[in-house]
């Protein structure tokens, strides 16, 4: 598996999702290997915008607590992959359709990458390309989450049980998207 197979994903059908079922990876390398260090991204440059950047970045930015708030984002992001994983294969298993376990927390793996890769944004002391950059990743994100339970279920395109299952488990990650970020300007 290469970059350009992983760029292709939230665009192609099962030719790279084939490739990555092909992988076996088990639920436990994906959350070593995966979901770890890249849950670690947004904490970390949140907390280097927020003490870098401050009140420049945006009013009442630097005066949160930073470490506490980092932290329990980390935690919550490694605790929303298996909640994930477990809704994935529930929804799935609602809507007649045939989703290993594995497949799930493959999906639940894979789907947020590009949410994680949008933290990068936070390098850049303008809030307006963060913003874009979060739109960016939730779109990508949403397209993996389609392309992904279309094929791992082995299902054509504009399968309208495919895309249900898929609404509904874009709805509860925008849900636990929102529940995250409410949580960081909460505190």
């Amino acid at each position: 598996m290469n970059i350009t197979q992983l760029a292709r994903l939230p665009f192609s059908g099962n030719g790279a999702w084939s490739e990555l079922r092909r992988l076996d990876l088990s639920i436990p390398f994906l959350a070593w290997v995966v979901v770890v260090p890249m849950s670690f991204l947004p904490p970390v440059l949140l907390y280097y915008a927020g003490t870098q950047y401050g009140d420049g970045f945006i009013e009442g930015f630097g005066d949160k607590q930073w470490r506490f708030i980092t932290t329990i984002l980390f935690l919550a992001e490694l605790l929303t992959f298996f909640v994930m994983g477990w809704l994935i294969h529930a929804v799935m298993n609602s809507h007649q359709l045939k989703m290993s376990y594995q497949d799930a927390y493959l999906l639940a793996a894979i789907a947020p990458l590009p949410l994680w890769l949008s933290s990068l944004a936070l390098l850049v002391p303008a809030l307006a390309v963060s913003v874009v950059a979060v739109f960016a990743g939730l779109f990508l994100s949403c397209a993996l989450v389609y392309q992904g339970v279309r094929s791992l279920c082995g299902r054509a395109d504009n399968d309208v049980e495919a895309m249900s299952a898929t609404y509904t488990v874009m709805a509860a990650s925008l849900l636990a998207w929102g529940v995250l970020m409410a949580m960081v300007w909460g505190f």
